[in-house]
């Protein structure tokens, strides 16, 4: 081999490297990175708050070292991890396959010179792992670096020493189970990859209409078997909470299996409520257009409303189940429980709510994400548009409508799952303790609704809505009709 030969192979291996890379840069991985990065913090903050709370109250001279304090904490730990994994893996499988919805073209060409569907679908699965390991590796250390200065934080405010140790071998499982989800997650979400065809090549990467989204059976039928199932077990869970803690784990399954469900079925279920709140923006063009892109495209607005949808849900879910634990407390204790108790709750249900507030966060950066990847493979539609005599602002206008249109409807989703959730949660956790005087087990009350938590869930909503527009309306006013009809 020669000097210039050897010389021109280490140059081009390299620039091969880098091209093999070069799918990271490709609009939303990024995101999804953070994503991965922020949900893996997400469970080791849950695991180390929970670990913290335990180790406090047990230490607490009021209900310290009672078993059924440690057994409700060692279940919340457990819980609270396996929805940081659900939330991530289904924020994933929601990034993924609108990205693969953007790769129409380039695979059908990859088809059409000889690549097989499945070794496509396994390439987008493989990067998915490659992000997901990236975001896990970053979200433990920092997670784990949050959870030293938080802890050390609530051990000065609280004036305690608990004694808890940061470092945990327990940590390293939301890091495993984020990278194994946000591989499943991508696989599951290039599904699509199977059904593109080489004859694809020579037309546009637009998502699927109504029509095409609810051609086949199985989607429904999967949904609608897992919603009633996961009803049954929830109120099976409430059935069991009336002897025993443990229903909480039951109804947990069931709140799993049911928001499946819905998650699943949310292309069918979506278009009829966005219809609805369709009507509350009037009969302007930039309206009905707004509302027209939400109800004809069923599953980018599912995927942009399922995100937000749990962010809600998670919230709302965790001040219900505080207030409404109150008036099980309350009703078992024959009036209202000690001072102290209603403090640990207060105490409790705030850094609970802070916690999952994380999941609204990773909700804002997969609304960003779909808008941004949304308006990319809507050049051509969007340049449509100012052909037709759009201004800029009315662009801007119909896409921040659009995200305002699927927003309201999943915050008003997110707001009765919360209340169910939350409520389903205490019944089963709380319906079989007793309080003293009065020791009265067990107890049923109805929903107790938090009203200042709910206001800042709407408030905080609306605020990521106005945030999340920002980067895909600059997006949309960049387009002009030349250059997107020209493609």
């Amino acid at each position: 081999m020669t000097a210039a030969t050897a010389s021109a192979i280490d140059t081009r291996m390299p620039r091969s490297a880098a091209r093999s890379w070069a799918w990271l840069r490709e609009r939303g991985m990024g995101a999804t990175v953070l994503v991965a990065g922020i949900s893996a913090a997400f469970g080791v903050l849950l695991l180390s708050a929970t670990g913290y709370l335990g180790a406090w109250i047990s230490a607490d001279p009021y209900v310290g070292g009672g078993d059924t304090a440690t057994i409700i904490i060692g279940i919340l730990s457990v819980l609270l991890i396996g929805v940081a994994i659900y939330v991530a893996a289904i924020v994933t499988a929601n990034t993924f396959a609108t990205i693969v919805a953007g790769r129409t073209r380039r695979i059908a060409l990859l088809r059409l010179i000889g690549a097989s569907a499945r070794s496509q679908r396994t390439e987008v699965a493989r990067q998915g792992l490659v992000v997901g390991v990236i975001g896990a590796i970053a979200g433990l250390v920092s997670g784990t670096a949050v959870a030293a200065v938080l802890m050390q934080w609530a051990d000065a405010a609280l004036g305690i020493t608990t004694d808890y140790a940061v470092l945990q071998p327990v940590l390293l499982v939301p890091a495993v189970a984020v990278a194994l989800t946000t591989w499943i997650g991508a696989w599951s979400g290039s599904r699509r990859v199977l059904a593109v065809t080489p004859l694809q090549a020579i037309a546009g990467s637009a998502p699927r209409a109504v029509g095409e989204a609810a051609a086949g059976r199985a989607r429904p039928i999967g949904a609608i078997t897992l919603s009633i199932a996961g009803g049954a077990v929830l109120a099976l869970g409430i059935l069991v909470g009336l002897v025993s803690p443990l229903g909480v784990v039951v109804a947990f399954f069931g709140g799993i299996l049911s928001f499946t469900g819905l998650a699943l079925g949310s292309v069918f279920i979506m278009p009829r409520l966005l219809r609805l709140t369709g009507r509350l923006f009037g009969r302007s063009a930039t309206a009905r257009l707004a509302a027209q892109n939400a109800l004809r495209y069923p599953e980018r607005s599912s995927r942009m409303a399922i995100g937000v949808v749990m962010g809600v849900t998670l919230v709302v879910m965790f001040a219900v189940a505080t207030e409404s634990t109150k008036a099980l407390m309350s009703a078992s204790a024959g009036g209202a429980p000690a001072p102290e108790i209603n403090s640990l709750l207060d105490t409790f249900g705030a850094i609970m709510m802070g916690l999952v507030a994380v999941s609204a966060v990773i909700a804002g950066v997969g609304l960003v994400n779909l808008l941004t990847i949304g308006v990319v493979q809507r050049r051509r539609e969007l340049g449509l548009l100012r052909a037709l005599g759009l201004t800029s602002a009315q662009v801007r206008r119909v896409v921040l409508l659009e995200a305002v249109h699927v927003t309201i409807t999943a915050l008003v989703f997110g707001l009765v799952l919360g209340t169910l959730y939350g409520w389903i949660a205490a019944q089963s956790l709380f319906g079989s303790v007793p309080i003293p005087p009065e020791w009265t087990s067990p107890t049923f009350v109805a929903p107790a609704l938090p009203w200042l938590p709910i206001a800042i869930v709407v408030v905080a909503t609306a605020v990521l809505t106005l945030v999340a527009a920002v980067v895909p309306t600059r997006l949309a006013t960049r387009v002009t009709a030349v250059e997107a009809l020209a493609e």
